[in-house]
């Protein structure tokens, strides 16, 4: 392995984290940086696509909910990947350390404090999440996905820098294309759940369209992620409806599905709203109700207010209501479009550039050597 000491970059989990974290690398990697990963064991199977020089891997788990046996396992688990991570760091002596949320981000920004390695904390979600307001106090400089972070106190406040959210390359080629005009008098409709999916959009969709008028049926082309284990009635329920639409678990494509559609029904993740925005396209966001910070309803209602995208609460996401924003939408096309162009003033497309400057800002004070 080369010599040359990396920028570490620290993500793990989920897609949501992962993406941004690609896209800081690619950035970087542009400016001549070189660019190490480290993450947990369920993230390494996203490793042969992220564009570093080597993916490390310490211990890290989530003490939060389950039993008090089952909390202690995962703090001795982050205790252990702390340690490993010390290691780490004294092998890579990296020039900065940057973390994008999620416990498998502490035990890294953790031994940075220790080494008195320099650190930045990315926060894609519109509220600080519980893993980076514990790790918050221990780094040097905050970026921050949206311009204004939900019930951040003083103490963060003023670390704080906005960059937004940095969005992969396929997102800022799917924005080029321009929003799609309604000559054909389609409708192209886009649903997904987030990388996991979500089981609601499975429950709800198929009877949305069952409800609606068979004109405005036939004029609707549909695209829908679907989890496996609900693919087999989501397509029954549409077969029985004699309509067609294209499903899918997962969408590798997804940044042009989006560029696609005249309108997105999706979850309200950090990455989602970005790429909506970035891209500029009218969604409807349906918050994950159970998330302990309610980062997606903070998220969503960044969107709602500028105008590009109707938020609905889950208890609120029922058949009758979709079908009427269907409804709506198929009767305003110039509504859509202009909520298009509300998206597309809301994204920042150079985000992974700002964040990539505030780094080599950080990683240019003539960091301390690691003990």
């Amino acid at each position: 392995m080369s010599e040359a000491r990396p920028i570490l970059l620290a993500a793990g989990g989920t897609g949501g984290h992962l993406f941004p974290a690609q896209a800081l690398a690619v950035e970087l990697a542009r400016r001549g940086c070189v660019v190490d990963l480290v993450t947990d064991s369920r993230a390494l199977r996203y490793g042969g696509d992220f564009p570093a020089r080597a993916v490390h891997s310490v211990s890290a788990a989530t003490p939060t909910g389950g039993s008090i046996v089952s909390k202690a396992v995962a703090v001795a688990k982050l205790a252990r990947g702390t340690l490993e991570a010390v290691q780490l760091l004294r092998r890579l002596r990296p020039l900065c350390v940057v973390g994008f949320g999620g416990y498998p981000t502490a035990p890294p920004l953790f031994a940075a404090s220790l080494l008195g390695v320099p650190a930045i904390l990315h926060e894609q979600n519109a509220v600080m999440g519980r893993a980076n307001r514990f790790l918050a106090g221990r780094v040097d400089q905050i970026a921050t996905g949206f311009a204004h972070l939900k019930d951040a106190g003083s103490a963060i406040a003023h670390k704080c820098v906005h960059t937004g959210n940095p969005v992969r390359p396929g997102v800022i080629a799917a924005a080029a294309p321009p929003y799609g005009d309604f000559a054909d008098g389609r409708l192209r409709l886009l649903v997904t759940g987030g990388s996991q999916g979500a089981r609601v959009m499975s429950d709800v969709v198929p009877a949305a369209i069952a409800l609606l008028p068979a004109d405005l049926r036939g004029r609707l082309d549909l695209v829908q992620q679907a989890r496996g284990e609900d693919e087999a009635r989501v397509r029954a329920a549409y077969a029985g409806l004699g309509f067609s639409a294209e499903i899918a678990p997962f969408f590798a494509d997804l940044p042009q599905r989006i560029a696609q559609a005249h309108l997105v029904v999706a979850r309200a993740g950090a990455s989602t709203v970005s790429e909506l925005a970035v891209i500029g396209r009218p969604s409807i966001l349906v918050p994950f109700p159970f998330a302990l910070d309610q980062d997606q309803a903070a998220n969503a209602m960044h969107l709602s207010l500028s105008g590009a995208a109707t938020l609905i609460p889950q208890t609120d996401f029922t058949p009758e209501r979709l079908a009427s924003e269907i409804v709506a939408a198929f009767a305003d096309p110039a509504g859509l479009t202009r909520r298009a162009g509300a998206a597309k003033s809301a994204g920042l497309p150079d985000a992974a550039a700002r964040l990539a400057d505030l780094v080599m800002r950080v990683a240019g004070a003539s960091p301390p050597e690691p003990a």
